[in-house]
């Protein structure tokens, strides 16, 4: 019978097979989906925001202040192994996931605040991002001894956000907006294509630790599970709470459930070498929140209002 210190070490030393080559092809493939997201945005969808800026307000609120903040609470009352702990606050850190876009359409949601949304989370998750892992993760001392093991220079995770996410947007919106035509026919190639790249190379990655996960996903599994239906409930009851209409309510919703797995799988192999227990968590997180995210648009979807 094993100890739960035995357990804890076996957890921190699990290694999910992930090399330097796959890495940078994960780099390049979110790099490329973003580039393909922001040829379908432009600057009026901003300007679409500040012109209701409670729309904009609320749906920052709840992703990036009210998800961390309940996430943190949520690790002070459950007490999660410490890699597992970071985990949650590594997925809570992050921007929302671009299919966030394709559910809240199948959702009937507000198609055009899911897209303007996303675009603004992505722009300011690069400050965002940074400081709620710092913040939280100092805060709860277990979570906050891991984060002293390693380098986490909150300047090294601004330009790797930036690489990844703000320069692709910024290349993306500009040539949407100078050279339309040309963005509409290559983001009709591209979405699929790269959306096709990144799902195998997510696929590719699972069959070569299907044993590691086979074997420890009933630890992450739960965790993974109500972090997740607990960011959709904060979504959609922030959003009610503040008065918007039903559309928009199952919109920010979306936005805060369905969270960049990728990125967080990529920071966490970046910064803390692919730490056992948080590699694990953001990979269920990964393949978990796109199923139940196809499930929820597909309820919302077939109902009235």
């Amino acid at each position: 019978m094993l100890l739960k210190t035995d357990i804890n070490i076996s957890i921190d030393t699990i290694k999910i097979n992930f090399d330097t080559e796959a890495l940078w092809i994960l780099n390049i493939a979110l790099a490329v989906i973003m580039f393909g997201v922001a040829l379908s945005i432009k600057l009026t969808d901003f300007k679409r925001l500040l012109q209701k800026p409670k729309l904009l307000l609320v749906g920052v609120f709840s992703q990036f202040f009210l998800l961390p903040a309940l996430t943190f609470v949520a690790i002070l009352i459950i007490k999660p192994h410490p890699s597992f702990a970071l985990g949650m606050m590594m997925i809570a850190a992050c921007p929302g996931g671009n299919v966030s876009n394709f559910f809240s359409k199948m959702a009937k949601g507000n198609a055009a605040l899911s897209v303007s949304l996303t675009a603004f989370a992505t722009v300011i998750c690069l400050v965002m991002t940074p400081f709620n892992l710092q913040f939280y993760g100092g805060l709860y001392e277990p979570t906050n001894a891991i984060l002293k093991t390693v380098e986490l220079n909150p300047f090294e995770l601004f330009k790797l956000v930036l690489l990844i996410l703000g320069i692709p947007i910024i290349l993306g919106m500009a040539l949407n907006h100078y050279y339309e035509k040309v963005a509409k026919k290559i983001e009709a190639l591209l979405k699929p294509f790269s959306m096709i790249v990144f799902l195998a190379l997510i696929s590719i990655a699972f069959y070569e630790n299907i044993e590691i996960f086979l074997e420890h996903i009933h630890l992450v599994a739960a965790l993974v599970i109500f972090h997740n239906i607990g960011a959709y409930i904060i979504g959609f009851y922030t959003a009610k709470g503040f008065g918007l209409d039903k559309r928009d309510q199952k919109t920010i919703s979306m936005e805060t459930g369905i969270q960049n797995g990728g990125l967080g799988l990529l920071l966490i192999f970046q910064f803390f070498d692919g730490l056992g227990g948080m590699a694990l968590l953001a990979a269920f997180w990964g393949i978990w929140d796109v199923f139940s995210g196809m499930i929820l648009g597909a309820y919302w979807g077939k109902k009235n209002n």
